[in-house]
């Protein structure tokens, strides 16, 4: 048999066991896809510059790793290493840029419990009576007194997706991931910005106990 004609059989078949299987998406490309990329965020460190400059030396700035999804925000090179009030560590926590006015650790649960902490589960910013940690890097070492938290569930989005949405910055949504782990997720929080990508963001937690990875998809739940 020639063989381009036995690479046309072959194609069909397969394109044919696609179909039939649900490999492939059978949507017409003018149907509005309603779901939500879902982000992964690890164990991580927002510094502000006298923070940074104590761990890393004077005028020390930061080092672009990689961006990251949402515009602006990008994956340093410097690391850092979080202590609990029991002496454990956890070493080379990565910091995120760009630098803030008050420094900021997002921790799992379980990273929690390791460490010997209970930081409350919050918004990003908001850490008045958070939890404390020791801080070390390779020049010095500082007490944060509070700033240590898990991050909420929330959405990323602009305000063209809040009005698609049909929802505005600082809702409480419930949301659900499919797959064979499949949970909704209850008290996500919306926030919008002219800046933001939609994204939600999970953390390590979470994603472990739906089954999760990046670029899961999940839904609103009206």
């Amino acid at each position: 048999m020639e063989r381009d004609k036995l690479i046309k059989i072959v194609t069909e078949l397969v394109l044919k066991e696609l179909k039939y299987n649900g490999g492939m998406d059978t949507k017409s490309p003018d149907k509005k896809d309603d779901s939500i990329p879902t982000g992964v965020s690890v164990r991580h460190v927002h510094l502000c510059q006298a923070d940074l400059e104590t761990l890393y030396g004077s005028g020390y700035q930061l080092t672009k790793r990689r961006d990251l999804y949402q515009p602006g925000e990008f994956a340093a090179e410097e690391v850092v290493t979080l202590v609990g009030p029991k002496m454990r560590a956890l070493e080379n926590v990565r910091v995120l840029g760009p630098l803030r006015s008050k420094s900021q650790v997002e921790v799992s649960r379980t990273d929690a419990i390791f460490l010997g902490i209970t930081p409350p589960v919050r918004k990003s910013g908001d850490l008045a009576g958070s939890s404390s940690l020791t801080l070390v890097g390779p020049k010095g070492s500082l007490i944060l007194k509070e700033g240590v938290i898990c991050a909420n569930r929330h959405i990323h989005m602009s305000p063209s997706d809040a009005e698609r949405y049909g929802v505005k910055d600082d809702d409480i949504v419930r949301v659900a991931v499919s797959g064979e782990k499949a949970l909704t997720f209850e008290n996500v929080q919306i926030r919008v910005k002219d800046t933001f990508k939609l994204e939600m963001h999970l953390d390590t937690d979470d994603a472990n106990a739906a089954g999760i990875t990046f670029g899961a998809k999940a839904k609103i739940i009206k």
